[in-house]
């Protein structure tokens, strides 16, 4: 069937998306959280809608995933503060473990984490003998800080995207180097990952064991560590709010995803209405 275009703005008129085939209710909902789920500066930061949406979804059984950067007390202090009327059913945090729901706290996903931890200990064993190497090479060229924290030898945060984009071309072309090893980016920051582990893997993870389809799973992301998360592999309802980077936009719209024109939440919101209203049309 030939790809449709469509637009739909804020005020009601038309956005465009592009749509490929009906699509099977929705089972498994990830969501960034960051600039896509959230905003500090928004009242309230997830919007109502959206949590309303959220939450006729888990009450009918659907699963949602908060898929972050950030780590897991990070999260659910952020979580917190928001005062949502909603908790997620899973975590991924760090962009690779992943937290199950159970009672009043967030249980490790044991084989899952523990295989990651160990795989990325490897790795960095292999990666630190070079740190000094990679750093005098940062510092000699950009203003930006390189630092080691609990999930990376070898972070850095560049002044400016310039400096960040020419930053991860040197630093892929180092992970040509180092078997398993990636570059995970969000703007200015910029980590060393395995490369089996990241969003994208960590959601076709908790799908696999809830046995959810990718035309059954939604996903919504902004910025470039949501990229794997953002792919028909793992999701075939893909969204991106207003606010997210071009690269992302460009994606999602490559693979018949909806852009909104609305940022944050409130494009997230339309996003999933969108692909709820589109399933409903194929179940009639």
């Amino acid at each position: 069937m030939a790809a449709s275009i469509r637009r739909q703005r804020s005020n009601g008129q038309k956005q465009r998306t592009t749509v490929n085939e009906p699509r099977t209710l929705i089972k498994l909902i990830s969501t960034d959280f960051d600039g896509t789920l959230h905003a500090d500066h928004e009242d309230p930061p997830v919007p109502d809608d959206l949590q309303a949406l959220i939450g006729d979804l888990q009450s009918r059984g659907a699963q949602w995933v908060i898929n972050t950067g950030r780590d897991l007390a990070g999260l659910l202090e952020a979580v917190a503060r928001a005062r949502l009327r909603i908790k997620p059913d899973f975590t991924v945090v760090v962009e690779r473990e992943i937290y199950r729901h159970t009672g009043a706290q967030y249980v490790d996903l044991a084989d899952w984490n523990h295989r990651c931890r160990r795989l990325h200990a490897e790795l960095f064993d292999r990666v630190r003998r070079d740190v000094r190497r990679l750093t005098a090479w940062v510092n000699g060229r950009y203003p930006a800080m390189v630092y080691e924290d609990a999930f990376s030898p070898f972070c850095v945060i560049a002044e400016s995207n310039a400096g960040m984009d020419a930053i991860q071309a040197f630093l892929q072309d180092y992970c040509g180097e180092v078997p398993g090893l990636a570059v995970m980016r969000n703007d200015v920051y910029a980590r060393f990952n395995h490369a089996e582990f990241n969003k994208g893997t960590a959601l076709a993870e908790i799908a696999r064991r809830l046995g959810v389809k990718p035309e059954e799973t939604f996903a919504a992301g902004d910025h470039l560590n949501d990229v794997q998360m953002l792919s028909r592999d793992v999701a075939h309802c893909l969204v991106a709010p207003d606010n997210a980077v071009p690269q992302v936009k460009e994606l999602v719209l490559q693979q018949g995803g909806y852009v909104s024109h609305q940022p944050w939440g409130h494009g997230v919101a339309r996003g999933l209405k969108y692909w709820l209203d589109q399933a409903g049309r194929a179940a009639g």
